[in-house]
C-alpha cells in the first residue's frame, strides 16, 4: 500500500512538472528550478 502511495505521488510530481514545461516553455521552467535550488541552499 505504501509503495502505491509513493508511486502515485511521484507520478503526480512528474505530471505537474511536464504541465509547467508545456505551459511556460523550457527556458522559464529551468529558470524556476534554478531559482528554487538557489532558495534552498
Amino acid at each position: 500500500m505504501l509503495l502505491w502511495a509513493g508511486a502515485t505521488t511521484a507520478s503526480l510530481v512528474v505530471i505537474g512538472a511536464l504541465a509547467l514545461w508545456f505551459h511556460y516553455g523550457s527556458q522559464v521552467f529551468f529558470e524556476m528550478i534554478r531559482t528554487g535550488f538557489a532558495a534552498c541552499f
